[in-house]
This record gives structure tokens, sequence and C-alpha cells, in this order.
């Protein structure tokens, strides 16, 4: 991060509404103060960024000199008998006004005093606002006068008791602020003390969160993940609660099954696409402004996989949209939004400036559809549509077309959605449950929530192409009931956690299945070895026939053929360190299958040489290897435009080894031309396998 990202659109003088496109100014923040601990973080943090900026602070504090009053006037007449004297009550009437009309002015201005000094020695201008009435519709009444462009809140104020999760007043006025939220919810932690994370949905009030972290990340040297959620298992499961009621007859007339077709293939396979094409627009808008920054597609119930995800990178700071994409007018803050709002382990900034990427500025401005192409459009279902139409614009600009029809539509539609021209989906397979699956479904009292727990639990199993419903696909949903998993000592997860992270989880969920197959209720240092010994045993590369030609693209520094790479790195015992030059040069790589690959074998090599750590001289080294390599290597296939592009991210010193292993894929697939589809298949394989080089594993990419 080098620079701030100016605001789009700057208030012209005498305007004092404030700018609706992001990133948001940051000139003039409003602060709540209140003098709790997450008010004083609050305000740390807005003299920082206001600091950045050659912007304003102002601290606010309203103070209920009325309701005191009425107060007051209510208890008199409980008042103790000495205190019922005409003159004795009058003087304490004396002594309670004076104390409403100095006492509270006195607090409120020792809290601004407290503020005016932390702003005066980082050399910020401060202003005061003392309000009198109610502390939340005060704020929120600054909030809407147009003066302010951030409004900063602690998530919880002087009544925190523990368990909280978020103050009234600060939920009060997160839902009806007009302007961009900042709430504390660590007053120990600073912005910028581990990455900011950016959830986008493909609506402009997301993108409009990815500038304004961009933004935020430039000022505190902070980097910037941007994550897409999606959930696969809702339709599923709501299109057969529907089944169960719906007669023969009105299923037919509702076209049921066609429908719950539709939704099947959009959703096993559409959706993570219509949204990775949201994150990768976002990496577009990056990489235009010369930012790099991480990518991840997370797949569960939006609002948990991203708590999740927050937890596991140590997230200082979390930018959503106060709404998402699926808003209404009268909507004051997003399901997700508000989940994570009280949830969610770091600060969130809750935006609502809008930005909307160039390409869907001119596409949607120079492309006109056909009517058959609307026609087909629509048959996707109503909550992607958007999203989906979205799509098929992008496509057409890069085809230079400025005319969408109908076989764009279908060329587009048919690579997310199978069988979208022709509704031709298959019908769904009975899948058998393994007797621990059963059994541990068995612990969920309650019915209702073991049904929706069964059939989430299909789901899985049919997205991991799975037969048979085993104990991995029950344990990730059993956080709806409170059922029996089995227990990990502290040496089993230290056992797993030297396993690598790209195969950890499956490894994790193998060990589990062996608990649970045995009836197990702890899972001891001695299981976990031997779930590690097994997944290895999986892991282990076919030995590579002679004459495939192995030696020309195998490491050039004396370590394992990569196809062993994540069997090998298994039995690693000892970590390996990497300096930050090294890490910022490794984050050069697509973050997912093709960064863990990279790392592991380059720890790999760094065991081997002795290496304590992973320094930048020896990450050169090896990437020189595998150029070197490379060079031998030349595309052989013709490639469909998207496709091409997609690659063009890949680091040059290794991409024709990727192109060649893709091109591999796709003659697998029986393709005459390299599309999407073969690379999707390529990384799944590498994911699923830990390996990369086809040639010592026949058959790899037709399973």
């Amino acid at each position: 991060m080098t620079a701030s990202i100016a605001p789009q659109a700057a208030e012209t003088a005498g305007d004092h509404r404030t700018a609706d496109t992001a990133p948001v100014s940051l000139g003039r923040i409003l602060v709540a103060l209140d003098a709790s601990e997450h008010a004083n973080r609050a305000l740390d943090e807005a003299i920082r960024l206001a600091k950045s900026a050659d912007g304003v602070v102002t601290g606010i504090h309203a103070y209920a000199a009325a309701l005191h009053d009425r107060r007051f006037k209510m208890m008199e007449g409980g008042l103790p008998e000495r205190y019922l004297e005409e003159e004795e009550m009058g003087y304490q009437r004396e002594v309670h006004d004076d104390l409403i009309s100095r006492g509270l002015n006195i607090i409120s201005d020792s809290y601004h005093d407290a503020g005016q000094a932390a702003c005066q020695a980082a050399g910020v201008l401060f202003k005061r606002l003392s309000p009198e009435g109610k502390n939340y519709a005060q704020v929120v009444a600054a909030a809407r006068s147009g003066e302010y462009d951030v409004l900063a809140v602690g998530a919880l104020g002087l009544g925190a008791v523990p368990g909280s999760l978020i103050g009234t007043v600060a939920e009060r006025v997160v839902r009806r602020s007009p302007i961009d939220t900042f709430v504390v919810r660590d007053p120990r932690r600073a912005v910028g003390d581990g990455p900011i994370v950016v959830g986008i949905d493909g609506s402009p009030l997301s993108y409009g969160g990815l500038m304004t972290a961009l933004d935020l990340a430039a000022r505190t040297g902070a980097a910037v993940h941007a994550v897409a959620a999606y959930d696969p298992y809702y339709h599923y499961v709501a299109f057969n609660k529907i089944a169960g009621v719906l007669s023969e007859e009105a299923g037919k007339v509702f076209r049921f099954k066609e429908q719950e077709q539709l939704h099947e293939e959009l959703i096993d396979d559409g959706i993570a696409k219509i949204y990775q094409s949201h994150l990768e627009v976002a990496e577009t808008i990056a990489d235009d402004l010369g930012v790099k920054i991480s990518t991840k597609l997370l797949d569960g119930k939006p609002y948990k996989a991203v708590l999740g995800y927050l937890e596991t990178v140590g997230a200082s700071l979390l930018v959503v949209g106060k709404t998402g994409v699926h808003a209404d007018d009268e909507l004051d803050i997003g399901g997700n939004a508000e989940n994570l709002l009280r949830q969610a382990p770091c600060h969130i900034w809750l935006t609502q400036t809008i930005y909307t990427p160039p390409l869907d500025v001119v596409a949607s401005e120079t492309v006109s559809w056909s009517v058959e192409a609307e026609k087909k459009i629509s048959r996707a279902p109503e909550f992607v549509r958007d999203m989906a139409r979205r799509m098929v614009l992008r496509h057409t600009q890069k085809l230079g077309h400025t005319f969408v029809t109908s076989d764009i539509v279908d060329e587009v539609m048919g690579k997310a959605m199978p069988g979208f021209a022709g509704n031709d989906a298959g019908a769904d397979r009975e899948l058998t449950w393994s007797e621990a699956a059963e059994k541990l479904l068995a612990t969920v009292a309650d019915a209702a929530v073991a049904d929706n727990i069964r059939l989430r639990a299909v789901k899985r199993a049919r997205r991991d192409h799975s037969a048979t419903v085993m104990p991995k696909h029950v344990t990730p949903f059993l956080d709806l009931a409170d059922s029996e998993r089995p227990a990990w000592s502290a040496a089993a997860l230290a056992r797993v956690v030297k396993v690598p992270q790209m195969v950890r989880e499956t490894v994790k969920a193998g060990i589990e299945d062996l608990a649970l197959e045995r009836g197990l209720k702890d899972i001891t240092l001695e299981l976990a070895e031997e779930g590690v010994a097994e997944a290895r045993k999986a892991m282990c590369p076919v030995p590579a026939p002679e004459d495939e030609g192995t030696d020309e693209i195998s490491d050039q520094n004396g370590d394992e053929d990569q196809s062993g790479a994540a069997a090998s790195a298994l039995s690693a015992d000892h970590p390996v360190t990497w300096t930050d030059a090294a890490e910022s040069r490794l984050a050069r790589v697509p973050e997912g299958i093709m960064r863990e690959m990279t790392r592991q074998r380059v720890e790999n090599m760094a065991r081997q040489t002795g290496a304590e750590s992973v320094t930048l001289d020896l990450l050169e080294e090896k990437y020189a290897g595998w150029a070197k390599g490379s060079e031998k290597r030349q595309a052989e296939m013709a490639w469909d435009p998207a496709a091409a592009t997609r690659v063009e991210r890949i680091p040059d010193f290794i991409r024709p080894m990727v192109v060649s292993e893709i091109e591999r894929c796709a003659r697998a697939l029986g393709l005459d031309i390299v599309n999407g589809a073969a690379i999707d298949k390529a990384a799944e394989s590498w994911e699923s396998l830990g390996a990369f080089h086809s040639e010592s594993a026949p058959g790899q990419y037709k399973n």
C-alpha cells in the first residue's frame, strides 16, 4: 500500500452533504464519547485517520437533563419523611436543578477536554458537540445533519457487563445512521494490527466497501483480504421441505421438479462461479490501483463463514455494506451485517458509500439485449438474476459485442449452470449413510434440527461426489444443535497443526471420522498419528512412468516431485519460518492451492538444505529452478479468451508449467478448446490430491 485513494466525489464549497461514492471521505469524523475503553479506542482511531486526511474530529456527548428532571419529580412523593417539608423540598429541587444544569455539563465537558487533549497532541483539529436529549437520538441527528462523513462509536459503553455483545445505544445508532459507521469491538487492538477483510457480494455497496478498505489499508499499512460467502445448502433444504407439503398436482402446476433441478444446477456450481466472478472484479479493481489483495470464496451460512475467516486470519477490521445485494428500501441493516455487528471479533466498518466498477458502467450503458436473451436470462432464479445479468454483460463486452443474444447467455450461463440451456439436470441419486454418520446424527435431540442437518449433510456429500454420507459431511452442521463431538487432546491438536494448511481440514475430518467410527469420545495423539498416516498413504503418488519425461519438470533443487508435496509435508515435524521479504514475494502467487503448494515446495527445499527460515534469496533460487523447467513448455491447444485471462495472473516463471497441466486436464475432459471448466477441474484435482504434475498420477483428471 503506497498511497491513499482520493474520494471520487468531493463536496463542493457550501455543500454539506456527504458524497455517496467510495472511498468515503475521512475529512469530518464524528466520535461518540463516554470515557469507556471502547469509546477511547474509537477516538484514537478517528484521530489517526483524520490526521492522515488533514481532517477534523468532532466529539459528541449528549446529556438528558430533561429526562433526569422528570425522573426526580416522579420520585418526590417517595422521598423520606424529613424531605416532605415544603421548605426542604424546595431546597432539594434547587440542588437537583443545579446538578442537572451544571453537573451534566461538567461531565460532558470533561469528556471533550480529554478528546481535545488527544487531538492537540496529534495535531488534529477538535470540535465539541454537546446536545441535550436522548444519547442515541442526538448522535443519529448529528449523523443525519450532513456535516459528517464517518461516525465512530464503541460497541459497548460504561454499562458493559460480561457477555455483552453490543450496547443498546450503539445498536440503535448503527441502525439509524445514514453515513459510514465505524464500530470498535476490541479496545485493545488498532486497525492495522491484522488484515482488513472486506465482504464482497457484487453490490455497489460491497465494491464501495472495497474502495474504502483499500483506502484505509493505505493509511494504516494493513493487507486487504476480499471474501465472498454463499450458502449452497439452504435452497436444497428449502426445496426438500417444500416438496414434502406439495401434492402431486400442485407440484406439476408449479413445475416444481424443473425448478428444483434449475436451482440445483445453480447452487452446485453457478453461485460459486458468480461469487468468484465478484472476487475477480474486486481483484481487477485493486490491480488497476496498483494494489495486490488476497481473495477467498467461502461456503456455508455467510455470516458464520466470515466469522470463521476473521478468526483464522486475525483480522483487525471487517468492512461490509450495511445492507446487501438483496436489500429493499425499507431495510435498515442486512441480516449478515447485523449478525457480524454483534459477533465479529474485530472492529467493523458498515459502509453506505457505493462504487460501480467501470466495466459494469460501460457495459450497462453500451450493451443492449435481444428479446430472446431477456427471456433466457429471466430463467435464472430471481435472487441471482441481477448477478447473472452482470456476468453476461461483462462477457459480451469482452467479446467486443454491443448486443446480447441468447447464444451468449447460453455460453455464459452454461458454464455457471450446467444444463442451463436445456435444463437437463439429472435426477438426484440416493446416497447411503455410514453407520458412524447415522450415530452422529442420532445425537441431535431436536427432530426438526436433525432433519435440517440430514439434508445439509446429503448436500455436502453430493458436492464431494461421495456415494456415502460420512461423519465429515455431518460435523460441519452440528453447531445447529447441542450434539457431542469427539474432544481433541492438546497433543493431538498440536500434531494436526503441523499438517500443511491446504490439507489440514481434510486430515482433521478424517481423524474425527476414525474416532466416530470406533465410538471414541476422545482423540488422542496416537489416533491423530494414525489419521495422519492414513492421509499420507492416500496422498502418496503413483510412480511416474519412465517415458513421461518428468525430469524436465521435476524440481531443479533436488527435492521430491511436486505430486508428493502434500504427502511429504505431512511428515515434517518442524515448522519453517519465512522472512517478511519472502512472504511479500510469495503473496504475488494467486491465493489458494497454487500459493499453498508453492509454500510447501519451498519449505521442503529449506528443510532439505538445513535452512531454518525461507529467505528471499532461497525463494528466488527455487523460482529460478521452476523457470528453467517452464522454459521447455509451450501452449499446444487453443484457449478461449476468458480462460486465457485467468491464467495471466499466474507468475511468469511457472505459468507455462501450469498451462501445460491445464491442457492435460482439458484433453482428459475431451475438450478441443481450453475453457474455464478445465481450469476449475484442474485446480479441484490439485487441491484434493495435493498433487500438481499429472505424469505421476495417471487418470488424475478423469476422477
